[in-house]
């Protein structure tokens, strides 16, 4: 019933559209449900369960608390993308996909807290120092980088998987992912060759609907996976608080005994009978030999 209900929202936002028939990738076809008026139609079974595979995946990935970077530079997806990663809190791209933004990721990472630096120089105060050029070029260049780097900014290593809104448009992210063994996952339209990614949802990449339906798809079982390991992390917390609790008893009923049993033996000395003395003789002097 739930996959009919999707499939019924997949049709109505017009995912099951693909490119003119001359456009097509060969190995587009095991995903291609007929054609019609020259026009190739995606088999919606297949995105349903291309959605559903990569949604678990996801899902498994945030739950063991790995980083999924969001990439879609295409004008229609920037917006949609950008507001679900930054609902789960995940890196995105949306602007330019930078060279080596993750071969050569320490390089990156340098310009990110380039940004930073001149981000916490501005708000500060500390740029009041310096002339009104000086400022405005400052400003410049944080929104040149923020515009580039925003997205990224938080994390401070690779991130374990990339999903991409078409992976032609994005082949230099899927290519620097491929180099790394970073997982991949994909909306791929009848253009597109399916077996570059891991994780491939045979989708119409073009329309807005189309991709707003797949990656709010893909981003709630990313919510799911991080709410998953949050109760995780409590029911931890909650299991550490009460073996603590308990050594603290064990340590408190351990101090009672060890203090009772300290005051019997005390006690034992105080009652023991005294050693006697010779006592003295006449004269104040003890009796001889004793």
């Amino acid at each position: 019933m739930e996959n009919t209900s999707l499939q019924q929202q997949l049709l109505e936002a017009g995912v099951h559209f693909g490119h003119l028939k001359k456009k097509w990738n060969p190995k587009m076809l095991p995903y291609i449900f007929a054609e019609k008026k020259g026009i190739h139609i995606i088999d919606l079974n297949k995105t349903v369960e291309g959605m559903q595979e990569a949604a678990a995946a996801m899902k498994a990935i945030a739950r063991s608390g790995k980083k999924i970077m969001f990439v879609a530079t295409k004008k229609q997806a920037k917006e949609i993308v950008s507001e679900c990663a930054k609902r789960v809190n995940m890196p995105f791209v949306t602007e330019r996909w930078l060279g080596g933004m993750l071969t050569n990721f320490n390089t990156v990472r340098k310009s990110v807290k380039k940004m930073q630096s001149i981000e916490k120089l501005l708000g500060d105060g500390s740029a009041e120092n310096l002339t009104k050029k000086e400022r405005l070029t400052l400003t410049r260049d944080k929104e040149k980088m923020e515009k580039v780097l925003g997205g990224i900014a938080q994390i401070s290593r690779v991130p374990a998987a990339l999903f991409l809104v078409d992976i032609g448009h994005e082949h230099i992210a899927l290519a620097e992912a491929k180099r790394l063994n970073i997982g991949t996952f994909g909306m791929v339209d009848t253009n597109c060759d399916p077996n570059k990614v891991d994780f491939a949802i045979p989708a119409n990449d073009d329309a807005t609907k189309s991709i707003s339906i797949v990656v709010n798809y893909i981003t709630a079982a990313i919510a799911e996976g991080l709410q998953e390991r949050q109760m995780d992390k409590d029911d931890d917390d909650s299991n550490d608080l009460e073996e603590s609790a308990e050594a603290k008893a064990a340590r408190f009923e351990q101090k009672v005994d060890g203090g009772d049993d300290g005051k019997r033996s005390r006690g034992a000395g105080a009652g023991a009978p005294k050693r006697r003395t010779a006592s003295a003789g006449p004269g104040g002097r003890r009796p001889a030999g004793k």
